[in-house]
């Protein structure tokens, strides 16, 4: 039997790595409940900025231990990548989480998307060359199946707070992927550079927390609860050490634009998990946090993400002729 490509084997486990951030909306959204529960009128930045640094702070620690027989052969390389993935990687979902306090769900899904726009646009620039039409209906797709699956209103956008957040956030995610496929570091070793970015993080918004919080006792009362614990258990372990750990070790072997059609998978994801993880989590929680129900704009918006990965896979990462 012939071994599967490199390239394919990169796909199929960045798939499966999304699926986890998939997971981190309805999680993510629910500490936040809990959280304001425990601490009634506490500031959006201060919960924000705390749960970034405590989840990719616990991170840190397991992924240290792993790679500590090899830290001393740790490169510049590794360092610089590390610490690049950590500021795009870190701002972006700090802006992406505080922004969906001050919009819709929808709208937070469908802005966040448009790194599959934004990237293939950068890449077209760098290299003096128009995207190719497949990539561009790739990138269409997904944004209507996006729009479908969040029930996304053209109506209701309006630029404030929450919407300019995290298009701002979208932008640093691009970042992200582009600074990943850098070819200076094609030699790095994607545990080392895991784990300076799990660093940099963590200890890029710990000072915004702590200036931020009521009280330093704020800091644990937020974390007071077992529910709370164990979904942060469940970010760090899944959505962080696993996502990201998949995420810089295999998408150096596909190209930017396609990592960032595969990566729109993550709504679809987020919506199938939403169709019955709220109502478990708010029992074990106390929360009021009630399931999505699966309509047609589920499938469809679906079917077209799906399809513009089919496409991008199968036609958009052959060179031209």
């Amino acid at each position: 039997m012939t071994r599967p490509s490199r390239h394919f084997q990169a796909c199929l486990w960045l798939l499966f790595g999304t699926m986890f951030w998939g997971v981190s909306f309805t999680l993510i959204k629910s500490i936040r409940l809990v959280q304001e529960q425990l601490l009634p009128g506490a500031g959006s930045w201060f919960l924000s900025s705390l749960a970034v640094s405590v989840r990719f702070g616990c991170a840190t620690l397991p992924l240290f231990l792993w790679t500590l027989p090899t830290l001393r052969r740790l490169t510049r390389r590794e360092l610089e990548q590390g610490a690049g993935l950590g500021l795009f990687g870190g701002v972006g979902l700090l802006l992406q989480v505080d922004g969906m306090a001050y919009t819709t769900a929808s709208t937070s899904a469908f802005l966040t998307q448009f790194y599959c726009l934004l990237i293939p646009v950068w890449v077209a620039l760098r290299q003096k060359k128009f995207p190719r039409p497949l990539v561009l209906l790739s990138s269409a797709l997904v944004l209507a199946g996006v729009a479908l699956l969040s029930g996304f209103n053209w109506q209701e956008l309006r630029l404030g707070r929450g919407e300019a957040e995290t298009i701002l956030a979208t932008v640093f995610f691009t970042g992200q992927i582009l600074w990943l496929e850098r070819p200076v570091f094609s030699g790095n070793r994607s545990a080392h550079t895991s784990l300076v970015m799990y660093a940099v993080s963590a200890l890029l918004f710990l000072p915004l927390a702590l200036a931020s919080a009521p009280t330093l006792g704020a800091c644990v009362t937020v974390f007071s609860s077992w529910p709370v614990i164990g979904m942060m258990l469940a970010l760090v372990v899944g959505c962080t050490l696993l996502a990201y750990g998949l995420m810089n070790h295999w998408q150096p072997s596909v190209t930017a634009t396609e990592a960032g059609v595969i990566y729109c998978v993550e709504p679809l994801y987020a919506s199938l998990f939403a169709l019955y993880l709220p109502a478990w989590l708010s029992t074990w929680a106390g929360i009021d946090y009630a399931n999505e129900k699966l309509t047609p704009h589920l499938l469809l918006g679906g079917g077209l993400i799906t399809l513009a990965n089919i496409l991008i896979q199968t036609r958009a990462a052959k060179p031209p002729a």
